[in-house]
């Protein structure tokens, strides 16, 4: 059976994407939360279970198989589910969707400094600085492409959730949490996805956690 590793549900944004992954495969798997930075957290991450990716979350373990990367175990469990769940079978839109992935995976860094998931909190809007302006404008430019060129078949960036929806779910929680202006095609997006059993049910579990983290309650920091 499937084991995925995952850190705190309210502020662990690459844990939301493997968990995400591991429930879109509709296989049994175990659930594993990792308090992280607590004061057991540096003995923790040298378990065996954590040690194998540096203590990195989400990890995968599939048997005595370890994945860990979020990018890496949506493609890990592509593969073992015969490449039926994830992604696109339109070759212009599976095009679209893996760049849309992999520049998620690799970029938007003004925007995850400024803005760190917190899925318990709303936080008064504030101006954006121009950077993580910037950032939103070419996610919801990518978003509105997507949805426009490949989303007939439902409410997700290619119509059927599936791996570019994994990859930008927790730019969809910071959307919500610090009120970041979108065009109406993106937030009716963000509303799709905030209403995915998945998503509210990973919502319900940040709720229910009692872990406060102070360096994700502050709001955003726009330099």
């Amino acid at each position: 059976m499937l084991k995925i590793i995952i850190g705190n549900k309210a502020y662990s944004s690459w844990s939301l994407r493997g968990w995400l992954a591991v429930k879109q495969t509709g296989l049994p798997y175990e659930e594993v939360v990792v308090p992280m930075y607590d004061a057991d957290w540096p003995q923790r991450k040298t378990q065996a279970d954590l040690a194998v990716s540096a203590g990195k979350v989400p990890t995968l373990w599939d048997g005595d198989i370890a994945v860990w990367d979020s990018i890496a175990i949506v493609d890990y469990l592509n593969d073992i589910t015969g490449g039926t769940r994830f992604w696109p079978k339109d070759k212009a839109a599976l095009a679209l969707a893996r760049s849309m992935a992999a520049e998620m995976h690799s970029g938007y860094v003004p925007l995850r400094k400024a803005c760190s998931m917190n899925v318990r909190k709303v936080f008064d809007a504030q101006p954006m600085s121009d950077a993580v302006a910037e950032n939103i404008a070419r996610i919801d430019a990518l978003w509105s492409e997507a949805r426009s060129r490949f989303g007939a078949g439902g409410p997700y960036l290619f119509g059927e959730f599936g791996a570019a929806d994994i990859m930008f779910a927790p730019v969809v929680f910071r959307i919500q949490g610090y009120q970041l202006p979108v065009s109406e095609t993106a937030q009716a997006y963000v509303d799709a996805m905030l209403a995915h059993p998945w998503m509210v049910e990973w919502f319900e579990g940040a709720k229910a956690e009692s872990w406060v983290l102070d360096q994700y309650e502050g709001g955003p920091i726009y330099e």
